[in-house]
């Protein structure tokens, strides 16, 4: 059966807003006030809306349950932050120790871990590097959430691993718009041979680095950080997640050298380029300069 170029018209504009199209699934108001606008064949629309409902069922399996582990031993915290958790659709595991989250921990790894630092036995500031000295483990963000709120410790506990640092009592809505942001920032390694930005160019399989079309010099460990500097551009490297992935090229690299060794990179990319690429965040890391 033929379909005329109205019916075509009007299914390219349903189409528009399907699960397909979007990657989402139905928006359902917008589905049924476009549908009552339309005049199309009912046996189109049929076979059209089991298209849809098929793509729908696709869609929703492809989507993948975010897990996060909650470690606190207030049960009150802990029972307010899986229901809100769980109404937003994560899956949530909990822990009341150091020692029950490891061992949770050996079983099955979250996508994100959400840390109280009193905890009985081994504490949440014993318990990090641990997390972080782990292979299967040392990429899960971990916020912190704890009453502490001096700087110094919540610098040292950043610089010791954690994603992020929340101060009890916490707004929920800003906790999780802080949970949504550490799960989509995760850094992610580029695959492709050829990393760029802003006039850099790094290619991978045969470690040649130009800037403004010029060749740029440099050792092995300042090549491991623009690389990965320059596979994650929008985000801010702190300086033990710098360490941890150059370490696999260059192992001499230390905390004490880092400082050293990214002010010598800015210092030759400046030469060729009259620009400052490299911003450090005080207390944090690095990032490439977007301004």
């Amino acid at each position: 059966m033929g379909v005329d170029s109205n019916h075509r018209s009007n299914l390219q504009q349903i189409y528009s807003l399907s699960p397909l199209a979007t990657r989402e699934p139905i928006h359902t108001v917008n589905y049924f006030l476009t549908i009552q606008n339309c005049s199309i064949d009912s046996r189109v629309l049929q076979g059209f809306f089991i298209h849809v409902i098929i793509s729908t069922i696709i869609i929703w399996s492809e989507l993948t349950l975010k897990n996060i582990l909650i470690i606190d031993d207030d049960v009150y915290i802990g029972d307010a932050l899986e229901e809100v958790l769980t109404r937003e659709g994560y899956g949530v595991t909990r822990a009341y120790s150091g020692t029950e989250a490891l061992l949770a921990l050996s079983h099955a790894m979250p996508d994100l871990i959400l840390l109280d630092l009193m905890l009985p036995g081994l504490n949440g500031e014993e318990l990090l590097p641990l997390l972080k000295k782990e292979e299967s483990s040392q990429k899960i963000p971990v916020i912190v959430l704890s009453a502490k709120s001096d700087i110094p410790g919540k610098v040292k506990l950043l610089l010791d691993g954690a994603s992020d640092y929340v101060t009890k009592p916490f707004d929920i809505k800003e906790l999780l718009a802080r949970i949504v942001v550490q799960l989509r920032s995760q850094p992610v390694l580029s695959s492709s041979p050829l990393l760029s930005f802003d006039g850099i160019t790094l290619h991978t399989d045969t470690h040649l680095v130009t800037a403004d079309s010029g060749a740029v010099r440099l050792t092995r460990t300042e090549y491991a950080i623009l690389k990965l500097l320059l596979q994650n551009p929008s985000q801010v490297i702190t300086k033990s997640l710098l360490l941890e992935h150059i370490s696999e090229d260059t192992p001499d690299c230390t905390d004490s050298s880092l400082k050293v060794h990214v002010s010598n990179l800015r210092r030759k990319l400046r030469d060729l380029t009259d620009k400052d690429y490299i911003e450090a965040v005080w207390g944090i890391g690095f990032k490439l300069r977007t301004d």
